[in-house]
């Protein structure tokens, strides 16, 4: 009896309906300062903010100069949108935008030379949201 009863629970089980999950979070580093690699980074952040999901984008070394307000980066085919254009539009559309906590003092900038929105990480809180279980991270 134990055994029927644990067999109909289980059928039952796969029977009902699943909820849906909700998307999880996506961290991107960008590190490179390589305009294609850069815009990888942010056509998939961009997907992944279609697709319900929070980002978080960290942006260090000479990914960094992305975030700088005097700095240019090329516009890429097809969307002939250059990487900066496609942080901007990340950042309109509800994107969080920080620059790693080395990148102004080991490049001699100020927090007033960064794009209007992007702000300064904190080594500790970045931490803490990496380690929770709905975050995907991705590197580039």
């Amino acid at each position: 009896m134990h055994k029927l009863s644990l067999a109909l629970a289980l059928g039952l089980a796969c029977a009902l309906p699943t909820h849906a999950q909700s998307p999880a979070d996506l961290f991107v580093g960008v590190n490179s300062g390589i305009a294609q690699t850069q815009g990888v980074a942010l056509v998939l952040a961009s997907q992944a903010l279609a697709q319900k999901a929070a980002v978080r984008v960290l942006l260090c070394s000479e990914g960094g100069q992305l975030a700088v307000k005097d700095k240019e980066s090329p516009a890429l085919k097809p969307s002939n949108k250059s990487p900066k254009e496609m942080l901007q539009g990340l950042m309109k559309a509800g994107a969080k935008v920080e620059v790693c906590a080395l990148f102004l003092p080991n490049g001699e900038l100020k927090a007033g030379d960064l794009i209007e929105g992007i702000g300064v990480a904190k080594p500790a809180d970045v931490a803490a949201y990496l380690l929770q279980p709905n975050v995907k991270s991705l590197t580039y």
